[in-house]
């Protein structure tokens, strides 16, 4: 009597691990995606978004176009081929803003113009 019950607590375990491995496997075929952005300390999204005048100007700064030193015009119309139209001075609000202290870009004065530059 005993035999029997082992015997079929023996098979029970057996196909609740061969279940357990089926799944194991299937959640590692699947790829990993986070569903929520990760976030910085105060609660800032850290994924790079490309939206607005200054998302703009950082896509141009991720493709390499601000490598070289660029002036507003020139900016603007790398901005319209890639579909971000705005006007002259929500762009320049936004190159300022990004040329700050901190920011990813660097402001130069050449022959009384400002241009552009990503920070080394």
């Amino acid at each position: 009597m005993n035999l029997i019950k082992n015997k079929s607590i023996w098979e029970e375990v057996i196909s609740q691990l061969k279940n357990h491995e089926f799944r194991i496997l299937r959640l590692e075929s699947k790829p990993v995606s986070d569903s929520q952005p990760k976030k910085d300390k105060k609660g800032k999204s850290l994924a790079i978004e490309y939206s607005g005048p200054a998302g703009g100007v950082r896509f141009l700064l991720n493709t390499g176009f601000l490598k070289v030193k660029r002036n507003l015009s020139s900016i603007r119309e790398e901005l319209k081929k890639n579909d971000y139209n705005y006007p002259r001075q929500s762009v320049n609000t936004a190159l300022g803003r990004l040329s700050g202290i901190k920011g990813p870009l660097v402001t130069l004065k050449e022959g009384g113009k400002k241009v552009y530059v990503k920070r080394k």
